[in-house]
C-alpha cells in the first residue's frame, strides 16, 4: 500500500527485501488527499519541513508536480516491472483497509507492505494504515518509510 509514487530508492529497497527469490506486487495506491491536510502539516513542522508546511494549501500529498494519481500508480507499477518483479495495481477511492483485506485472502498475500511518509499524529494513535492493517489482514505487517523525491542520493541509503 503506497500514497505516492515510488522513488528509485523505494523501489530498489522493497525489490531486494527478499533477496533474489521472484518477487509479485500487488500495489494498492491511495493518495492523501485534502481531508488529512491538517496532520499532513504536523508532521512537516515536525519534521523541520517548514516549506512543505506551507505547500499543504497548494497540492495535497502523493500528486507530485500536479501528477495524476492513475499515472503515479503507473510509474510505480513500471518501476517494479523494470526490477524482473510481476506488478498489478489499482487505485484506492474508499475503504482501504477493507480492500486490503479481501487482495490478501483472495490473493494468499504472504505479507503486506505499507510504504509511507512518516505521519507522527496517526502513529502516536496507532490510526496509521500499517497499525490498522495488523489487525485486519492476517498476514505479517511490514512498515517502511518511503523516500522523499527530492531527497539528495546519498541520503537514500536504506
Amino acid at each position: 500500500m503506497i500514497e505516492q509514487p515510488l522513488t528509485p530508492a523505494d523501489v530498489d529497497f522493497v525489490a531486494s527485501l527478499h533477496g533474489d527469490d521472484a518477487v509479485s506486487f500487488i500495489v494498492l495506491m491511495q493518495p492523501r488527499g485534502d481531508q488529512d491536510r491538517l496532520l499532513r502539516a504536523i508532521d512537516d513542522v515536525a519534521l523541520g519541513e517548514l516549506d512543505r508546511a506551507v505547500q499543504e494549501a497548494e497540492m495535497p500529498e502523493g500528486h507530485a508536480d500536479g501528477e495524476p494519481a492513475e499515472r503515479a500508480l503507473a510509474h510505480s507499477l513500471d518501476a517494479l516491472r523494470a526490477t524482473g518483479s510481476e506488478a498489478v495495481g489499482q487505485l484506492v477511492q474508499r475503504h482501504p483497509l477493507d480492500l486490503l483485506r479481501s487482495v490478501v485472502e483472495e490473493t494468499g498475500a504472504d505479507e503486506v507492505i505499507v510504504l509511507t511518509a512518516p505521519h507522527f499524529v496517526e502513529e502516536f494513535f496507532h490510526r496509521d494504515w500499517a497499525s490498522r492493517a495488523r489487525h485486519k489482514v492476517g498476514v505479517p505487517v511490514l512498515k517502511l518509510f518511503s523516500h522523499a523525491a527530492d531527497e539528495p542520493p546519498e541520503s537514500q541509503q536504506s
